[in-house]
């Protein structure tokens, strides 16, 4: 059997030696969050090369200098380290501020020495002023630029409730005007409630790829009216309590569209493939000759439906035909000021983002290549552009009201079946390097890096996802409103939320561009700030909050995630312990449990070692290939003889030892069980293999069954191993 693959205790193994990074460097990686070392997967400490370093704090806008002899390399970085030491003298308050609610903190205020300063907090929602009284300790001084600067602490009450507030300063010095700075204030919930009933019963629901699960009226690929048809079908007659959907962000505007959905051009918005145009109200509307034309544009689409493999471009290209045959459909009044209040909801973001849409519709989807003076968002160039196409624009806009309306009806209709939660979404890591977001969040993104994952044990020459992250110094600067408004994104019309790798609120891998992922390294975020924003959002919308904590983990991460009542993810296949299945009564209980994951085959498959098979046809394997597959099989074998152990297997079918190992994984106290929909049906291949792209139909595979023929939703409804499954998991109708 193998290793566990996956150290969560942060153990150290032997050391590398790296002599390249000076002190100064060192010193100034350490001020900007960047590791100098990292333990891997395997606990053995890594050093980080200076030319890593170099490259990383540039993209953090941090100049070291890359040119020169070692003195002026040297005089560089003392000069980039001396001006961060600087920075906050150079403000009157800082960028952000946080707090736990319940908790006083200090407000930090610069000023010209003997200055007099009135601070005071405005509260969200609200016009009347919090004045705040300075702390009893002394005042911090220091020259500034050659003027005199003192520093004075004042306390934040523990009293403040939890919202989005505004801290203003007043500074009157007796030589200048007076001067105003505002800075944001974030006080979170000390917890994310968990929903009602939850702590009684576990909820136990599905896990999708939604573009998988077809009808037959679906237009190639699965979509909103599929999902809620789902949701009907799982809360009504297995007793379900939620489905797990994967991100269903925007992707491309036009063809060809990028199939993963974890690689998305926008998070802030989401995407109109799945759109179901007949289910548009303005389809009744339609003249006849529209209206058959929509029609035979459902037809052709619906063919595909039986397809071997996904074909979004061929889906997009017939719905956005439908849909801007739609759009030229007059809205009737209340429709009219029903859209145009979507609209004023979503701005500013909404008017960016439908701009890059038919700007990609025009100059193509990769902005960096698009005239010079169209590259930059805030340029009068755009705006020029946006007043000479409104009806373009429009249309996107419209596009997005129509996604939402589909979303909030899939989630009534799992309501309606009776899920405690129903649908929750998932928001992904990252965004397209030339996308939507790259684009209109310029400022607040790293260039000249991207985010991915050092090797492990099943990914083994590490991940490169080719997205690029958003900087600590930069979120901090802008109130923490570009994650407030992705994580708001993703939580609307939602019982739930999965955060895909939420380590990566923690830490995220940066990799230089040009290098392998092996050659990266870790950078911090300000994790209570980012988990704060998290904690507040859920907390308002209602939702349950689940962080795919997998991978290398560091100490305390997992504790201060569920302190503050996030669930993490416990995946049966990971949860090993000295080569031997840990017993599910030892899961944790704030978790959603599940035999499997979308990185790996479903459960028949991953039985059959279908992932070895692939990543040795691929050339992904770093060891012996029959070295491997022994361990694989011993892996196998060691949960086949837990569940035979517990007389929790009742055949010798692949499909008994599906059923076993749900009955197995159902012994757990965790919150929350997720079954993925491809075990429904006996599926084996999996719809993503990490590390690869082309070499793979990454989410592009159907939804199967055991012998690879295609299953539709009308199949599933009547499948009896779905039935047998969601009962081995403790589903309550079944």
């Amino acid at each position: 059997m193998r290793a566990r693959p996956f150290l969560t205790d942060g153990t150290v193994g032997c050391v590398t030696a790296n002599h390249a990074v000076s002190p100064a460097l060192a010193e100034l990686a350490d001020v900007c969050g960047v590791a100098t070392n990292y333990v891997d997967a395997h606990g053995v400490r890594r050093e980080v090369s200076a030319s890593t370093l170099r490259a990383v704090l540039a993209a953090m806008g941090v100049g070291v200098g890359v040119g020169g002899d070692d003195d002026e390399v040297g005089a560089a970085e003392r000069a980039a380290l001396d001006a961060l030491r600087i920075r906050p003298w150079k403000r009157v308050l800082p960028p952000t501020l946080v707090s736990r609610q319940g908790t006083a903190i200090g407000c930090p205020v610069h000023v010209p020495r003997g200055a007099i300063v009135d601070v005071s907090v405005r509260l969200e929602g609200t016009d009347v002023p919090l004045v705040l009284l300075p702390l009893d300790e002394p005042r911090v001084a220091r020259e500034v630029d050659g003027l005199p600067m003192e520093r004075v602490t004042l306390e934040i009450p523990d009293t403040v409730p939890a919202g989005w507030h505004c801290v203003t300063a007043v500074v009157e010095a007796s030589d200048s005007e007076p001067l105003s700075s505002e800075c944001t204030l974030l006080v979170y919930p000390p917890t994310i409630p968990i929903p009602a009933g939850l702590d009684e019963r576990r909820a136990v629901g599905l896990a999708a790829q939604i573009y998988q699960v077809r009808s037959e009226r679906s237009w190639g690929v699965g979509d909103l009216a599929d999902l809620g048809e789902l949701a009907g079908w799982a809360g009504r007659e297995l007793g379900a309590d939620f489905v797990l959907v994967n991100p269903m962000h925007a992707g491309e505007p036009f063809v060809p569209v990028g199939p993963s959905p974890y690689l998305p051009t926008s998070r802030r918005f989401a995407s109109p493939l799945y759109l179901r145009p007949e289910l548009v109200p303005e389809y009744a509307e339609l003249s006849r000759a529209d209206r058959q034309r929509v029609d035979e544009l459902a037809r052709t689409a619906a063919a595909a439906n039986c397809a071997d493999t996904i074909d979004r471009d061929n889906s997009w290209a017939a719905k956005l035909e439908a849909l801007r045959i739609l759009f030229a459909v007059p809205l009737s009044r209340s429709r009219g000021e029903c859209f145009d209040s979507f609209v004023e909801g979503q701005q500013p973001g909404i008017l960016g983002f439908a701009t890059w849409c038919a700007l990609a519709g025009e100059y193509g989807p990769d902005w960096s290549v698009w005239p010079e003076d169209l590259r930059d968002p805030e340029s009068e160039a755009v705006a020029r552009y946006a007043r000479d196409h409104p009806e373009e624009i429009r249309f996107h806009q419209w596009l997005q009201w129509l996604v939402s309306e589909q979303r909030s009806h899939a989630q009534q209709d799992a309501v309606g079946a009776g899920m405690r939660l129903g649908i929750v979404h998932d928001l992904a890591v990252g965004v397209h390097p030339t996308g939507a977001d790259a684009w209109s969040l310029s400022n607040s993104l790293a260039r000249g890096v991207s985010v991915g994952a050092p090797p492990d044990v099943y990914n083994q020459r590490g991940q490169d996802w080719s997205q690029p992250p958003l900087r600590p110094d930069a979120l901090a600067e802008e109130g923490y409103r570009p994650f407030r408004d992705i994580v708001r994104a993703a939580l609307r019309d939602s019982g739930g939320i999965r955060i895909d790798h939420i380590l990566g609120l923690f830490r995220l891998w940066w990799i230089p561009q040009g290098s392998a992922p092996t050659a990266g390294t870790y950078v911090h975020y300000d994790h209570e700030a980012m988990l704060g924003v998290l904690a507040l959002e859920a907390s308002r919308a209602g939702a349950v909050v689940v962080g795919e904590d997998l991978g290398t983990v560091a100490p305390g991460v997992r504790g201060t995630l569920s302190d503050l009542g996030i669930l993490g993810t416990s995946v049966m296949w990971f949860e090993q312990a000295n080569d031997a299945p840990i017993s599910p009564e030892n899961y944790r209980r704030l978790c959603m449990a599940s035999v499997t994951t979308h990185d790996l085959p479903p459960t028949a498959g991953y039985a059959e070692l279908v992932h070895v098979d692939i990543r040795e046809e691929l050339g992904q394997l770093v060891g012996d290939v029959d070295d491997e597959r022994r361990g694989a099989a011993a892996e196998v074998d060691a949960f086949t003889a837990a569940v035979r152990e517990r007389g929790l297997l009742e055949g010798g079918s692949p499909e008994d030892l599906v059923v076993a190992l749900h009955r197995f994984v159902a012994g757990s106290s965790s919150l929350l069980f997720a079954v993925s929909v491809a075990d429904l049906v006996g599926d084996r291949r999996p719809v993503n293999v990490p590390g690869t792209s082309d070499e793979y139909p990454n989410w592009r595979v159907p939804l199967s069954g055991p012998a690879g023929d295609v299953v539709g939703m009308e199949q599933l409804r009547g499948s009896g191993l779905a039935r047998r499954v969601m009962g081995a998991a403790g589903c309550g109708q079944v």
